[in-house]
């Protein structure tokens, strides 16, 4: 009977690849201001509504930042639709004026939403003034919990009081919620001496101090939203939303628009 042979030994098993590295990312946590005007697109310069190509593309940019890992809330304005001020000026009782002007900005973040949604992002809308058949109430704790679990956070309704405007509301969600960074979006690359569209020797400026923008007079945003942003050292980066990837290329670090601190 010939002898019985050794089992051979089993070969390893194949190494799994190594996960990809995540990106490295300059900011964590941001919050993105988006103008109501952002909203209207070409149609802009007078004309009002929702032009739905420009949120195709706008959320096409936030799908990627969600990819990215950063824990992302967004404030969105609702001049497209009303603008307080600018009712009042015309006769409207001006508390009335901005609650409208409240309620605008509600349905630009549900626009925003729906179509984050169909391409796979998870969001919340959150606002100031109670409507829960619509939206969360705003709860910083909960907005917070939900950044933690990789939800695009959109607070609408500004910061429920007339006479303040969703700049403040911006500045005052990003605090609330610890963003590393304000991200301001623009129609232009960034900040410059002068407006670059009228003047063809303005100078653009990429990075600026809280103090030179006061003195130099350049409007950053309205007065009360630079002064919290001032006096609590939160950076602001005006950018222009237009361009293809530049909130990404923002939160990587790279240096895009101009860094106001």
């Amino acid at each position: 009977m010939p002898p019985s042979r050794a089992p051979a030994p089993a070969s390893a098993p194949a190494a799994a690849p190594a996960p990809a590295a995540a990106p490295k990312l300059a900011y964590g946590r941001a919050l993105l201001k988006i103008s109501g005007e952002a909203f209207t697109g070409s149609r802009a310069g007078g004309a009002s509504g929702i032009d739905f190509g420009v949120i195709e593309r706008l959320t096409d940019e936030l799908k990627t930042v969600a990819a990215m890992g950063v824990q992302l809330g967004l404030v969105v304005g609702g001049g497209n639709i009303m603008r307080g001020a600018a009712a009042s000026q015309q006769g409207v009782d001006r508390v009335s004026a901005d609650y409208m002007g409240m309620l605008a900005t509600v349905i630009n973040a549900l626009a925003l939403q729906d179509i984050l949604e169909k391409k796979g992002v998870d969001t919340r809308v959150m606002t100031a003034i109670r409507m829960e058949e619509l939206a969360e109430p705003y709860i910083r704790r909960r907005a917070v919990r939900h950044l933690e679990k990789g939800r695009m956070v959109i607070c609408a309704g500004g910061t429920g009081n007339p006479y303040f405007s969703t700049d403040t509301a911006a500045v005052l969600r990003a605090l609330e919620i610890e963003a590393q960074v304000l991200l301001k979006a623009t129609n232009v690359d960034g900040i410059y001496t002068a407006d670059p569209k009228r003047d063809a020797n303005a100078k653009f400026l990429p990075t600026l101090s809280f103090q030179d923008a006061i003195v130099n007079g350049y409007a950053v945003m309205d007065a009360n939203a630079f002064g919290l942003c001032k006096e609590n050292r939160l950076p602001i980066v005006v950018f222009n939303i237009n361009q293809p990837g530049a909130t990404a290329r923002v939160l990587a670090g790279e240096r895009v628009g101009t860094l106001v601190q």
